[in-house]
């Protein structure tokens, strides 16, 4: 926000004025009280100088405001309140001038330059395609998507990438559960692998082939062309679900091609020349306990098998090579004890571990009937994500998946996602878009649009609460995107709406003196409007009906 950064900047120069060891110069904190009885932002860096100044806060507070040059068409008032806290009220000029800036921006409104030249890749979703996206997917699916919407509104450049692995003993189940399955559906005596696919989908894979090939395939011994023909219908499926959710992939990495490229030898050589890796036991083995582990960490088995962190090394240092100042990997809390593994692994390969990050998101129960429901991809007792959009919708799919912190369990409830009214969380939001909507064209039917707005006539205090709500949107939008948390502009957005509620209860539009109703039809225009920002950074529709 303007006025945070002219605050800011005040603070500092007052507080160079004072006989401070440069060490010891606090940083300028602002906030917004939780009491608007407090002002409309407060800062407590008085408090943080009574040590260095050896005097009171209060005292200390009182000098910094006295020594304060505020300019008036900013700052109305401030003064000291508790154990030394400055408090600030904004002049209802500079809410004026700001409501007027924010209608000029539209749908710009929330957007900023913070991570302006920053290039950033965020990978996401990343299943194997043994099998179609599943409930379990999801809140992967949909917090990755919104990180990268939330990185794009404060001017990042934004890749999202889907890496998966089409080698290995699952993708070879899997073609060989499709082979079972196709010589069961030509008349042939086949039994299903242990631990095979069993879903329905292997079915209809395999009958496709019949369809397209007869029993051509009867006599194949290699498990080859099955796995490529489901291969290619799970990840044409993948992508429509994906597609569905609102969500469009820029690449898909195969692990395939570090081996391939070399890179995985490349990045073993590498260890072993920095003493970082050694045989053992007919394993290689990666010097953890150099970073504080208990133990060492196989890289590869006895067998030959490489373990995860192997590629996943070598895939986030191709990642630094492509030229990422920023990597956002979105993994679910079974990766937590392997991702440090995997930092380590760039650093001793000479990259910076600080341009990754890593956001661990607790695992999504579905309750139906008010019992968790239990999955298994592989037993095929799954709900699909395009089940659950079929059965809830993709707006609401959506929604519920980001309405908790990531680092809080989720309990998917379908009945109340199937709620039509406003108890559903995200039908009142759009309620709240669709009802300014519905006002606005009243008011078009009554009188013609105003050439000019007097917004100077907002001075209601239920109008000017819903004004601050709005001029806290960029804020919002930032501290979401540092964080990593789209849940924060679920809350805000929330708020919005009850502020809204409130203004529109106590301040009628309609039938008001013609410049009060239309100041006040732009204030409710510019609350659709932010509504519908924050909506289409959740990837969610803001319907003018409903």
């Amino acid at each position: 926000m303007q006025i945070e950064a002219y605050l800011t900047k005040q603070l500092k120069q007052v507080l160079e004025q004072f006989d401070i060891d440069p060490a010891e110069m606090p940083d300028v904190q602002l906030e917004t009280p939780r009491d608007p009885e407090h002002g409309d932002m407060a800062t407590n860096v008085a408090m943080h100088l009574a040590k260095p100044l050896r005097n009171n806060p209060r005292k200390i507070a009182g000098e910094i405001l006295e020594k304060l040059e505020l300019d008036p068409e900013l700052i109305e008032s401030a003064g000291v309140a508790g154990p030394g806290f400055i408090n600030f009220r904004y002049s209802d000029q500079y809410l004026t001038n700001a409501l007027k800036n924010l209608i000029a921006d539209g749908e710009a409104f929330g957007r900023s330059d913070e991570k302006k030249g920053t290039k950033a890749l965020v990978e996401f979703v990343s299943a194997n395609p043994t099998g179609p996206l599943t409930v379990g997917h999801g809140r992967n699916a949909v917090l990755g998507d919104t990180v990268a919407r939330l990185l794009e509104w404060t001017g990042a450049e934004v890749d999202r990438e889907y890496y998966f692995n089409n080698a290995g003993r699952q993708m070879r189940k899997l073609g060989l559960s499709v082979k079972a399955r196709y010589l069961q559906a030509i008349g042939q005596d086949a039994e299903m692998p242990e631990d095979g696919y069993e879903g329905e989908y292997i079915k209809e894979i395999a009958q496709s082939l019949v369809d397209e090939l007869g029993k051509k395939l009867a006599d194949e011994d290699d498990e080859t062309i099955f796995k490529e023909a489901a291969e290619s219908a799970i990840f044409e499926q993948i992508q429509n679900t994906l597609r569905r959710m609102n969500i469009e992939m820029d690449s898909f990495f195969n692990e395939k091609s570090l081996y391939d490229s070399g890179a995985i030898e490349q990045t073993i050589e590498t260890f072993r020349e920095k003493g970082m890796a050694y045989n053992e036991e007919g394993a290689v083995w990666f010097k953890t306990t150099e970073f504080g582990k208990d133990k060492d960490t196989v890289l590869i088995k006895s067998t030959g098998e490489p373990t995860y962190r192997l590629p996943d090394i070598a895939y986030h240092a191709n990642k630094l090579d492509r030229g990422f100042d920023l990597c956002i990997d979105v993994f679910g809390a079974d990766h937590i004890d392997t991702y440090p593994d995997v930092m380590n692994g760039i650093k001793v390969l000479g990259y910076d571990p600080d341009k990754v990050d890593v956001l661990v998101y607790q695992f999504v129960t579905l309750v139906k009937d008010g019992k968790p429901y239990k999955m298994s991809t592989r037993k095929a007792n799954f709900v699909t994500l395009d089940e659950l959009m079929d059965d809830v919708g993709e707006d609401v799919t959506r929604f519920f998946f980001l309405m908790r912190s990531p680092n809080t369990h989720l309990e998917f409830d379908v009945a109340q996602a199937k709620e039509t009214g406003e108890k559903n969380p995200v039908f009142y939001l759009q309620y709240a878009h669709a009802r300014i909507q519905s006002i606005l064209r009243k008011k078009a039917e009554i009188t013609e649009e105003a050439e000019n707005h007097k917004l100077e006539l907002l001075t209601h205090p239920s109008e000017v609460t819903l004004i601050k709500k709005l001029l806290g949107f960029p804020d919002v939008i930032e501290l979401a995107a540092k964080h990593m948390e789209p849940h924060r502009v679920i809350t805000y957005l929330n708020e919005l709406a009850s502020d809204f509620t409130s203004f529109y209860h106590d301040c009628r539009i309609i039938g008001e003196e013609q410049a009060l109703m239309d100041a006040r039809a732009e204030l409710a225009k510019a609350t659709a409007q932010v509504l519908a920002n924050g909506l289409g950074i959740l990837g969610i529709t803001a319907p003018d009906r409903m």
